[in-house]
């Protein structure tokens, strides 16, 4: 037997284990998107509390100063040189979606092989690809609040990242990536679905990114699963895992949703949101 099947066949029995338990092993780079989380949801908790955990971790120092400073949140660039008021101006749910793109980030430079780098490096980029699609829509559209937009883009593929770092623990499992891609694709719904859970996030974000994402919508977008819908089709990331299977690009799905009147209203969408798009992706990259 390959040691390739013997680790997968572990792999498959440790997440079958975790989701009947409801005891996911979170990895030590979601420590910060945990504690963020915990602090955004105390009501006892203040700007201060929050502020000395950011300042205890450079890259989301750097990513919260920037993003208040940022043309989006900063229209009249009064610079903001403290990372207290960065928070503030900030606030708790953008900070959250910093401090989840700080961990994917982590979890794609703590990757053992190169191999398995340039795949977490691309499922990061197409996550933040959707996610700054995703603000940019909601914000053109007024359709919700586009700091919820930009989280909920960002927890799409969860479920992926979270079996990305758990199998960081099997070396033998990049020997064959296209078999391991029909394994993330196989259980991250139901991984995905058990860390939404556990993060306790809105269930507003639940529903959206629990929408059927392979089935065509109707135009014009009414929720925030169709803008994410939405968001998915216009990155110009691919997913390296529907790549690495075939499963790329689905113009046909765009097509279906928008109709006869939709394709010339979605063009101008894309166009409008473009340089929204671009802020954010730069903001959350560090750009």
């Amino acid at each position: 037997m390959r040691e390739f099947d013997v680790q997968i066949g572990a792999f498959t029995a440790e997440i079958e284990e975790e989701l009947k338990s409801g005891n996911l092993s979170f990895p030590t780079v979601f420590d910060l998107s945990l504690r963020i989380k915990q602090l955004a949801d105390d009501p006892n908790a203040s700007v201060e509390d929050m502020a000395k955990v950011v300042r205890a971790e450079p890259v989301l120092s750097a990513k919260v100063l920037k993003m208040a400073n940022s043309l989006l949140l900063n229209p009249y660039q009064r610079e903001i040189s403290n990372v207290s008021a960065a928070v503030s101006r900030v606030g708790s749910s953008a900070l959250r979606c910093l401090a989840y793109a700080v961990a994917a980030d982590q979890l794609a430079r703590d990757q053992r092989s190169r191999q398995m780098q340039l795949v977490a490096s691309g499922l990061w980029m197409h996550s933040i690809d959707v996610a700054s699609w995703a603000y940019a829509f909601a914000r053109h559209l007024g359709r919700g609040n586009p700091d919820t937009a930009l989280l909920a883009g960002l927890m799409t593929h969860m479920g992926q990242f979270y079996l990305m770092a758990m199998a960081a623990r099997r070396p033998a499992i990049e020997s064959d990536l296209r078999e391991f891609a029909q394994f993330v694709l196989k259980w991250e719904t139901a991984v995905r679905q058990a860390v939404l859970e556990a993060f306790e996030l809105p269930e507003q974000i639940i529903d959206a990114v629990n929408v059927d994402l392979v089935t065509p919508i109707t135009w014009p977008p009414r929720s925030l699963g169709d803008v994410l819908f939405l968001a998915i089709q216009a990155a110009e990331t691919p997913n390296p895992f529907a790549d690495i299977l075939g499963l790329g690009h689905r113009p046909e799905l765009l097509e279906a949703s928008l109709g006869d009147d939709g394709r010339a209203e979605f063009d101008a969408l894309v166009a409008a949101a473009r340089e929204t798009r671009q802020q954010m992706l730069a903001v959350v990259t560090g750009d």
